[in-house]
């Protein structure tokens, strides 16, 4: 049984390409976008850093919420997720100093409220200036981006302790204890930043007049059912080149039922947040949706519907489809795509306002992949790929849905 990952040399070799991809994209358009430009430059940062942060963190999530659910099916494939969390530490700080630059740097093409004459002239951002200010903004990013780095490496370290135990009963009782205890406490972290404040202030803040209950959790779903993608692609490229014996097109399936679900719950957002502020027609929150509704970015906006419900709701409808290494990695490639479109609409309307064929934000796109393939493979090669002490392995081995 292959058991320990060996970086393949053509994966290592995708991956500097695609960073190369990333590093010259930044460099043209550091150049290209001076001036009023520059807000394209940072909009093209922010946008990225942000939704590739948050895939990631979503590996962390998806431990932390199987392991309370006691759910035992994806443990044979649990070192895969632990792994894309790996890549958590260097997002968070590409994230943060970005969003430091544009807080302190006074971008206040990004974020109006950094600019404390317009927020002294407008009534809504003075309303907001309790925690729309860069002390508020910093402490807020600083303390979630330090739990969530904690949390990640400490569920991480956790599961490889557990390799050299000797398991017993009542070793096995205490490994499941200790690692529900851990993965609540994340839990509720990540409930009160990624369901709460980190999209308010990193993403929401943008537009600084409107605001939306629903913001956060659609934030989560896009991200989530993202991150759940990422999972998928990469067991189905390890189960590819023969890893993961004991991960079979039951595990697929399950995944593929994920995906397949949360399209839906995302789409049930998608919907709800638009409704919501249709129906009550007040000019301080239809403003967001002005441009993407019925302005220049009218067709992006509908062709999230298209790609991020409609795409996989036929395609994973079937169980077939579910359990087709090769359909759920063509899925998995058009679900993440679609929601980094979602992601580009949530911040170019805000920023650089017109509707521009996104060659910047893809090559910066390219680039954060790549480092994410490197990071994790690169973690893959750090433990076993079977948690062989965890007490659910044989149920995840004998795992029939």
């Amino acid at each position: 049984m292959k058991d320990q990952f060996v970086v393949p040399a053509r994966l290592k070799k995708t991956s500097f390409v695609l960073m190369g991809v990333g590093l010259l994209t930044l460099l043209i358009g550091l150049i290209a976008f001076q001036g009023e430009n520059a807000t394209r430059f940072w909009a093209g940062l922010l946008q990225n850093s942000s939704f590739f942060l948050l895939i990631t963190l979503a590996s962390t999530f998806f431990i932390a919420a199987t392991t309370l659910a006691h759910g035992g099916w994806q443990i044979a494939f649990r070192r895969v997720p632990e792994a894309i969390s790996m890549a958590v530490p260097a997002l968070c700080a590409i994230l943060f100093i970005i969003v430091m630059i544009l807080v302190f740097g006074g971008k206040e093409h990004i974020y109006h409220w950094v600019n404390a004459h317009h927020v002294a002239e407008d009534k809504i951002l003075t309303w907001k200036s309790a925690f729309l200010n860069k002390g508020f903004f910093t402490t807020a990013t600083i303390l979630t981006m330090g739990l969530w780095i904690f949390f990640t490496l400490k569920l991480r370290n956790m599961s490889i302790e557990e390799d050299g135990w000797d398991l017993k009963p009542e070793t096995g009782r205490k490994l499941i204890w200790r690692n529900t205890v851990w993965c609540g406490g994340f839990l509720v972290v990540y409930t009160l930043s990624v369901g709460s404040t980190t999209p308010w202030l990193w993403l929401m803040s943008i537009d600084a007049h409107w605001f939306s209950t629903m913001y956060s959790w659609y934030t989560f779903a896009s991200s989530w059912v993202s991150g759940l993608s990422l999972i998928a692609l990469f067991v189905v490229y390890l189960k590819k080149h023969g890893y993961l014996t004991y991960v079979n097109e039951e595990h697929l399936h399950d995944l593929g039922k994920f995906i397949f679900a949360f399209s839906i719950f995302w789409t049930y957002l998608w919907f709800s947040q638009y409704m919501l502020i249709w129906y009550a027609n007040m000019p301080e929150e239809t403003e967001y949706f002005q441009p993407r509704v019925w302005g220049e970015w009218r067709p992006i906006f509908f062709l999230n519907l298209l790609i991020n419900f409609i795409t996989p709701l036929l395609f994973l409808m079937k169980r077939d489809t579910k359990r087709n290494y090769t359909s759920v990695a063509f899925i998995a490639v058009v679900v993440i795509a679609g929601h980094w479109l979602d992601f580009w609409q949530m911040v170019g309307p805000g920023t650089y306002k017109h509707l521009v064929f996104p060659w910047y934000e893809l090559g910066l796109g390219a680039g954060f992949v790549g480092l994410i393939i490197f990071l994790v493979a690169n973690a893959l090669t750090k433990a076993p790929l079977v948690p062989k002490n965890h007490p659910y392995l044989k149920e995840s081995i004998v795992h029939h849905t």
